[in-house]
């Protein structure tokens, strides 16, 4: 057998090639609240900004900092060390989207809310239904700036979902010269990519350009498979008067093998190397055999036959059970998003933004099922039909989105206040199936990275129509010199349908609709200027969440007829909503910034999915509101740059997160109706930990520059009743480099290295890839990334 069934470690294959930090022209600027639609172009000297003069804890991080990670390094990943923020992925990159998961204070991804120059991401939740993540919005060396507001966003940030915090992602403008940027990468388990931008400099009537491109893959750092991806962003400014027209265009293909998810008892049997075995058919479909004879014996008097009776009943050593390992799984995405923003100035006093966009996905979530096997007569997805059927199919989810919207908003200036209104309309239409299709016994003649076509099997496919409106109206008043009151409403309606075109899982299909609806959600803050260097601020702001309109997930369609009719029946079920307050103080002088917060949120409607079986199998959801959240917390942060080239930042965040009610759950038992109540009530929310602590040793002279940082993130639970965790982890990630002075045609020539968990930290990244149980064991988790080395080049022409 190969050395994943000996769980060795892969080997690591570094090759070092010419790679990348990419040259940026310059990152937009940060304005306070309110935040304009569109962003100018102004240079910003910091790396990170504590926002000063907002109302609400927020910072910024620009693409300065962006640039000294390992390039295609999410800005997920980048942002991790900001205050209250909680990032966990099974790749280096943090890019690698079944694994990805960033919580705030407490809140899930789903919970949070995302754009991208204004245009709504939804939730950047794997097989998102309303978005798409960052990774695939934009290429990381385009991103000018990256802005987190941990509590609450501005009112006018285009987001159903931002119960928590929203991150705000801005582009790069083009360049006002001239010029070609290349850069290219390479490193460990073969990776290597490739950027090129081409920006047009100013031409015509002051307009500029730029179009890149970017190709990355790498081999998987463990088992067998590739990670892959192809983008291309194009952004147009062009002056219209005093006007300013901003249009972008990014397109995306990304192709990845999955990992195993793991569980704790698979790691203590098989190790963190155990994967897919995606590269030995026979053993796979061995497993795939002996696990069709044990149903069959569990089901049949023996000694009645086995279905294939030389194979047995007992799996090969080390493999356990059916779902130790599957033949292969993948995630396959295509993406074109494209925004056009216009920002008028009508006079001295007011000012007009408008945004239009609009969204095409199609995508395949790709998993090697045993559970169904391929029927004999089966399209083999080449014109033909197989013969000899394996007894393992491929099981897909399969998703299209097609969505458009506006967000448009006015500013007045009257005297001390500036009084901003506006409104936020989306249609998006989502298709979702689940589809099967055959597999041939002598090998697996389907690619994994190749989207699936010819199924012999859709289980179910739905229509999903939903219509998002949201309206705003806020005034910022400079009450005197020293304090600033910002107030504001929102109101948000989210009407979702549902129509079944297929559903063999039950008697009759699901179909329906749904709307998750608060005329009045409030916000109010302040922020007082104590002297030049320090001021208070705070903030109080109610949210909601609208539900998820797709069959899986924690949707209301994604469970039974009776389960949603009952729900229908009792009155449905209630969005989640927020409450939170938060109270800080900055402070910021020529060498120092520093901010600390204390916050409470009051979380209630709590939306609870339970499933029974192997996420594999895919079965319905119970969904039922089942109470609230209280959470708790305090976070600090500093950059010091306590010598000209040297800066030390540090954040130390404290959560308590703890669920405020049991979960009560009427069920029939033997005919007889049963009250089953879990005691979760005082237990700790899953996947939140109570300690974050992260700190960044930085050194940058023009010329030199490097960074030594370390991640601490504390114990997190994966069940409910808090008897199963993940443990605490430290890592350390080190990178560095040199700039060149120009060589002839060559500018800004640089020279890079990264080396990423730098002691080779073995430990459980991601948490909840399959969902959260009660309590026990769950195969819900993914290993973390070993030691990965990169070198990197970059120059501009």
């Amino acid at each position: 057998m190969n050395s994943k069934l000996n769980s060795a470690p892969a080997r690591r294959n570094v090759r070092v090639a010419i790679a990348v930090a990419a040259a940026l022209s310059a990152p937009a600027a940060f304005a306070a609240d309110p935040v304009p639609v569109g962003a100018d172009d102004q240079p910003l000297a910091e790396i990170l900004v504590f926002g000063r003069g907002e109302t609400r804890q927020v910072a910024t991080v620009t693409a300065l900092d962006i640039q000294q990670a390992p390039p295609g390094t999410s800005a997920l990943l980048v942002i991790e060390k900001l205050p209250g923020v909680s990032f966990q992925s099974a790749d280096s990159f943090g890019s690698y989207e079944w694994s990805t998961r960033i919580s705030i204070r407490g809140f899930s991804q789903q919970q949070l809310g995302f754009t991208l120059d204004g245009v709504p991401l939804g939730d950047m939740s794997y097989g998102n239904h309303n978005g798409l993540h960052i990774s695939r919005a934009i290429s990381p060396e385009n991103i000018g700036r990256v802005k987190l507001s941990q509590g609450a966003g501005t009112l006018e940030t285009a987001t159903a979902s931002n119960l928590g915090g929203t991150l705000q992602f801005f582009s790069a403008d083009p360049a006002h010269e001239f010029g070609v940027n290349v850069a290219l990468t390479g490193g460990s388990y073969s990776n290597r990519r490739g950027f090129v931008r081409f920006e047009s400099g100013d031409f015509g009537a002051g307009t500029r350009a730029y179009l890149a491109y970017a190709n990355q893959q790498s081999d998987k750092w463990k088992g067998d498979g590739k990670q892959k991806q192809q983008q291309m962003n194009i952004k147009i400014v062009q002056p219209v008067g005093e006007a300013k027209l901003t249009g972008f265009f990014n397109w995306s293909n990304r192709q990845e093998n999955d990992y195993q998810d793991l569980s704790l008892d698979m790691i203590n049997r098989l190790g963190y190397d155990w994967d897919n075995i995606s590269n030995n058919w026979p053993l796979m479909v061995r497993v795939a055999e002996i696990y069709d004879n044990k149903v069959a014996a569990a089901n049949l008097p023996l000694p009645l036959p086995l279905p294939y009776p030389t194979a047995g009943l007992v799996f090969p050593a080390p493999i356990g059970t059916v779902d130790d390992a599957y033949a292969n799984a993948s995630g396959l995405r295509k993406d074109k998003l494209a925004g056009l923003t216009l920002n008028v100035p009508v006079s001295a006093e007011i000012t007009w933004d408008m945004t239009a966009y609009f969204h095409k996905n199609s995508g395949q979530g790709v998993w090697f099922t045993p559970y169904v096997p391929t029927v004999a007569g089966a399209p083999d997805g080449f014109g033909g039909t197989i013969t000899a059927p394996a007894p393992i199919s491929v099981r897909t989810t399969e998703y299209d989105i097609n969505r458009k919207g506006f967000t448009t908003a006015l500013t007045w200036t009257l005297g001390q206040h500036a009084v901003n209104g506006g409104l936020w309309y989306e249609k998006n239409d989502f298709n979702q199936a689940r589809r099967f299709y055959g597999l041939a016994l002598a090998a697996p003649q389907r690619n994994s990275l190749d989207f699936m076509k010819d199924p012999f099997f859709t289980q179910w496919q739905y229509a999903f129509s939903t219509n998002t409106t949201q309206f705003f109206l806020q005034d910022s008043w400079a009450v005197s010199d020293a304090l600033k009151v910002n107030f504001g409403f929102k109101s948000l309606d989210v009407r979702n349908k549902a129509r079944a075109i297929v559903d063999t899982r039950f008697a009759t299909s699901l179909a329906g609709d749904i709307q998750a609806k608060k005329s009045f959600l409030p916000q109010i803050g302040f922020a007082y200027t104590l002297n030049a260097s320090s001021e208070l601020f705070g903030d109080v702001t109610r949210n909601m969440r609208s539900f998820i309109a797709a069959a899986t997930g924690a949707s209301p369609f994604a469970t039974s007829p009776t389960n949603f009719a009952a729900l229908k029946a009792s009155g449905g079920l209630e969005p989640e909503t927020s409450t939170t307050v938060e109270v800080g103080w900055r402070y910021n002088i020529a060498d120092l910034q520093a901010v600390a917060t204390v916050y409470y949120v009051d979380f209630k409607d709590r939306l609870l999915a339970n499933t029974i079986g192997s996420g594999i199998v895919g079965n319905p959801v119970v969904l039922q509101n089942v109470g609230g959240v209280k959470t708790k917390g305090a976070e600090f942060g500093a950059l010091w740059s306590f010598r000209p080239s040297w800066n030390w930042y540090n954040s130390l965040s404290y959560n308590d997160s703890t669920y405020s009610d049991d979960v009560i759950k009427n069920t029939i038992v033997a005919g007889l109706p049963v009250t089953v109540v879990t005691p979760i009530s005082g237990k700790t929310v899953v996947d939140a930990p109570k300690t974050l602590f992260r700190s960044e040793l930085g050194y940058d002279d023009g010329r030199v520059f490097g960074k030594l940082g370390l991640n601490y993130t504390g114990k997190r639970y994966f069940t409910y009743l808090n008897d199963r965790s993940a443990d605490s982890y430290a890592v350390l990630n080190l990178g560095g480099g040199y700039r060149f002075e120009n060589l002839g045609s060559v500018k800004n020539l640089s020279i890079q290295a990264n080396v990423t968990n730098v002691t080779d930290k073995r430990y459980v990244s991601t948490i909840g890839s399959n969902g959260f149980g009660n309590s026990g064991d769950n195969q819900t988790l993914l290993a973390s990334a070993p030691r990965e080395v990169f070198f990197s080049v970059s120059g501009q022409f």
